[in-house]
């Protein structure tokens, strides 16, 4: 079950279920859940692993990062990829998963998100993979929504997250076993 805005307005005042959400989610949340907006984008370099037992991300570089009262924008030329991170933070409950979608007007645009989900236990911010398949350059200006996050309700007992994402890092520095 999607949990709606007025239950997670409440949690978000009296869990912190999720931080920086901006005045007009906190005020009038629209759809059923709240929109996220752009709060660093990254480019990758170097090769990653993925094995059975030890991965490694490429290495993250920061391109640019959302100041307040700032306005600073990136263009995605057609075929870019990035690793984009949120303003907003999660600290997630044993109970509740997110899942995330691109607002309509970011595919509109071109922009293609690659997202999973927010584990029970999760906390810090999220991060995804964006990347411009579209014809035309598209700018995005910091601080822009982007993406939409749904709530759900796990039943049956959810495990906490335990795995070397937590507190939001983007990449991983070295190769690390994995938990």
């Amino acid at each position: 079950m999607i949990l709606g805005p007025k239950l997670l307005l409440k949690l978000v005042k009296e869990h912190n279920l999720v931080e920086n959400l901006s005045e007009r989610e906190l005020m009038h949340p629209e759809g059923a859940g709240f929109d996220l907006r752009l709060g660093a984008v990254y480019t990758i370099k170097n090769d990653g692993f993925l094995g059975i037992t030890e991965r490694q991300t490429p290495e993250s570089i920061l391109v640019m990062q959302y100041e307040e009262g700032k306005k600073n924008s990136i263009v995605f030329k057609p075929g870019d990829f990035y690793l984009v991170q949120t303003i907003e933070s999660f600290n997630m409950p044993q109970n509740l998963t997110a899942n995330f979608k691109p607002r309509t007007t970011t595919f509109r645009s071109g922009l293609f998100l690659r997202t999973g989900n927010v584990a029970p236990g999760y906390k810090g911010q999220v991060s995804f993979g964006m990347t411009n398949e579209g014809p035309c350059e598209v700018t995005i200006e910091m601080g822009a929504r982007f993406a939409h996050v749904q709530f759900e309700e796990v039943r049956g007992g959810g495990s906490m997250y335990r795995g070397q994402w937590q507190g939001g890092r983007v990449s991983a520095t070295k190769r690390e076993k994995q938990v």
